[in-house]
């Protein structure tokens, strides 16, 4: 069975996002490259059950309620992203996972190291 995952584009009022700059851990796939935060999909979860899962074991934030944004068939994997408005002050976010959470621009995100694809979806975000 192909691997499955669901990230979440968190949204503000200046038309930013938020991504988590990852570990720098060489055994880790990507290490220090900026993500959509995420995770894996485990067997018998929906997406919208990882999702929240996923954002309350590594922010502890709810994100209940977010909506569908596009469903990708990338080569690895089958990833499911979300979309939710948010105005979290960062420097008073719980990280778990990752050095740290940014708000970006589409101008400054398009200059970044993105992990595992995620520049394609952010440029289908920004364009939509």
């Amino acid at each position: 069975m192909r691997h499955r995952g669901a990230s979440i584009i968190f949204y503000n009022s200046q038309n930013q996002v938020l991504l988590v700059l990852r570990d720098n851990i060489a055994t880790i796939p990507y290490p220090n490259t900026w993500d959509v935060p995420g995770g894996h999909i485990e067997e018998n979860e929906g997406a919208d059950e990882c999702i929240v899962r996923e954002m309350m074991e590594e922010i502890e934030i709810n994100v209940a309620g977010c909506s569908l944004f596009r469903v990708y068939e990338f080569l690895d994997r089958t990833e499911y992203i979300f979309t939710m408005p948010a105005e979290f002050d960062v420097a008073k976010m719980v990280l778990h996972e990752g050095q740290m959470i940014r708000w970006f621009s589409w101008e400054e995100a398009a200059q970044l190291d993105i992990a595992y694809g995620f520049d394609e979806v952010l440029n289908d975000y920004f364009n939509s």
